[in-house]
């Protein structure tokens, strides 16, 4: 009885087991694979590391990104970075948007830690200025409108 008992269960486990679905066998394209963050930095160097792209930058400069990016400069940046050619803490910013991609500054603005680790441009700079730039968890936009005072810095019109 006790064997009947025990049977009983597993006749009505595997019957209230979920079916598998009948039909053809869906599958799914390969996928190719994405690169690893150092993978994009060999495949394209002056981009940086980032979740920024690509930039479109605009003639004339936009009047209301650079006095936003004035004034995050003045609050987060000014105290490193002086706007000539001179290091203070940081690089001088004179002619940086002349030097690097604008997808290259705004990766560096917003995304500094995994750029100091992975970006050999940015292992340059580090070793030049002996001290690691703070993260100042600045957002995409804050970091566009840093790249129009650059611009206009630089004698952009």
């Amino acid at each position: 009885m006790k064997y009947l008992f025990l049977l009983g269960v597993v006749v009505l486990a595997f019957a209230c087991a979920p079916k598998k679905p009948k039909g053809p066998v869906e599958e799914y394209p390969e996928q190719p694979a994405t690169k690893s963050a150092v993978e994009e930095v060999i495949a394209n160097p002056t981009k940086g590391i980032g979740a920024v792209k690509n930039v479109t930058l605009k003639t004339p400069l936009e009047a209301g990104r650079v006095e936003r990016g004035q004034a995050i400069y003045d609050m987060k940046c000014g105290a490193c970075h002086k706007l000539t050619d001179q290091r203070l803490v940081g690089p001088g910013w004179k002619d940086v948007t002349k030097r690097r991609q604008p997808e290259w500054i705004m990766n560096m603005v917003t995304n500094v830690d995994v750029m100091l680790d992975k970006d050999p441009e940015a292992q340059k700079l580090f070793e030049l200025c002996l001290v690691r730039m703070p993260n100042q968890n600045i957002s995409i936009g804050d970091a566009r409108d840093i790249l129009e005072f650059m611009r206009k810095n630089d004698g952009e019109k």
